[in-house]
């Protein structure tokens, strides 16, 4: 086979066949193939789309291009959870702990920044000493002492994602419901899992703004998950304003930590339900509870008397995490410049932009423009109120931390150009959209029209 010729027929839009497609994620993995052909073919399944059997295909060759995750002898239903990128979006560092002092294994794989979102690894090294790199034989180990890991992919742990990935993030072809489907869920499935669930993001702060792509991105790794064997569930979330109080990355982690003690703001009750809700659907598919509801009973159980957050100190310790900043993570939270940006007229808060505010967060120094380009530990953003709120002009609305003042002029415009004040107060949209499970997934597997 010659990757020109599958270049050539996908960009004609026609089917390739599984042998065509495994060719290429073996190219990949092996980088036998060169990156501008790689970014060609990538290119041309975003503009042409693919069929459900090149999704599966594609999904299956990226899982098994490297070393799976082996859990025999672990005792524990394995269990997992993965959104699809989001403003704020720190649900993982409080739903993984809470699955594990359920009773559950949570071997969590994850990516850095990518776009407008930020990154679940470089949120966690943003703890010093915290390895997110470890072998699958150092993850096991801290599976089987504290039922949760949190790594990110080794080169030999899905190699064909990890090489395309990255490739995806500077061709500007990641906002497509099939490669993100083949990317999450061969990541996913290569941790051998008993059951996943998927929150996939709705509205302004989402890869996929439009709603119908939305359900049938959701309702495509229902298809997947289930297909291979895992139960799988996706709950369709709003992404029309951050979620909680921060965006960024430690302060993320402080954001988890004060949740994880049960220390409550209005600000945070969001982020709060929704971990909940996504934790209860872990301890469900997982088998520890006869309902998603009553698997979100045992969630906050297990919240409310600490048993998460000792499974997330003993995660972190093991994976060489210094777990004394937890003692005061405001304090240790040190962004060498900052700013508040605040209401230019009275009225109510009625819209938020959220892919520029998550624009405006990466710009502050939290994500990157390029691949292993360093992140700022501390740069973010810290929202002050929220969607339907009444302010004054000149209320503080958010405070900005960045490494030095030449970084913020940039996120301040765009943080003018996303919130919206007006005299009317306006409908909140809704936390919590469809729920897709396997009963379900058919009424949206109809691929969105091709424009």
């Amino acid at each position: 086979m010659h990757a020109i010729d599958i270049i050539r027929k996908k960009r004609d839009g026609a089917e390739l066949t599984t042998e065509e497609i495994h060719f290429l994620a073996k190219g990949a993995a092996e980088q036998s193939i060169p990156p501008e052909q790689l970014a060609a073919w990538l290119m041309a399944a975003f503009l042409r789309g693919l069929t459900t059997a090149e999704v599966n295909a594609l999904t299956t060759a990226m899982r098994y291009s490297g070393e799976v995750f082996d859990h025999k002898g672990l005792g524990r239903s394995t269990v997992d959870k993965h959104s699809t990128g989001g403003v704020g979006d720190s649900t993982s560092f409080l739903v993984a702990p809470i699955a594990a002092a359920a009773g559950l294994a949570v071997p969590m794989i994850s990516g850095r920044a990518l776009g407008h979102t930020g990154g679940t690894l470089d949120k966690l090294e943003s703890i010093p000493g915290y390895r997110t790199q470890l072998s699958l034989r150092e993850a096991r180990r801290v599976l089987d002492a504290c039922g949760v890991t949190m790594i990110g992919q080794t080169s030999d742990l899905v190699p064909a994602d990890r090489v395309l990935y990255d490739l995806r993030d500077r061709t500007g072809t990641v906002e497509n419901p099939w490669l993100i489907c083949a990317s999450i869920m061969s990541k996913k499935l290569a941790e051998g899992l008993n059951g996943l669930v998927l929150d996939v993001k709705t509205g302004s702060g989402a890869f996929l703004i439009d709603p119908v792509t939305s359900h049938f991105l959701a309702a495509l790794m229902v298809e997947t998950g289930e297909r291979s064997g895992t139960r799988t569930a996706a709950v369709l979330t709003s992404m029309d304003q951050p979620l909680g109080r921060f965006a960024g990355n430690w302060v993320e982690i402080w954001e988890a930590v004060d949740l994880l003690r049960n220390q409550r703001s209005p600000i945070t009750e969001d982020l709060r339900e929704l971990s909940l809700i996504l934790a209860g659907w872990m301890i469900y598919l997982g088998g520890k509870a006869a309902s998603a509801e009553q698997g979100s009973a045992i969630a906050e159980a297990r919240l409310v008397d600490g048993s998460a957050f000792e499974v997330f100190t003993r995660m972190v310790e093991a994976q060489g995490g210094d777990t004394r900043t937890f003692a005061d993570p405001g304090r240790f939270h040190t962004p060498k410049f900052r700013r508040q940006f605040c209401a230019s007229q009275s009225g109510y808060l009625t819209h938020m932009d959220c892919g520029k505010i998550g624009w405006a967060v990466q710009r502050l120094g939290a994500g990157r423009e390029r691949a292993g380009q360093a992140v700022a530990a501390h740069a973010g953003l810290e929202m002050l109120t929220k969607l339907g709120s009444q302010v004054e002009i000149g209320q503080p609305l958010c405070n900005l931390f960045a490494d030095d003042e030449a970084s913020v002029a940039e996120p301040e415009r765009l943080l003018t150009e996303a919130i919206e004040i007006r005299p009317e107060p306006a409908p909140v949209p809704e936390l919590i959209g469809e729920i897709i499970t396997t009963e379900n997934k058919n009424r949206f597997l109809e691929p969105p029209p091709r424009t």
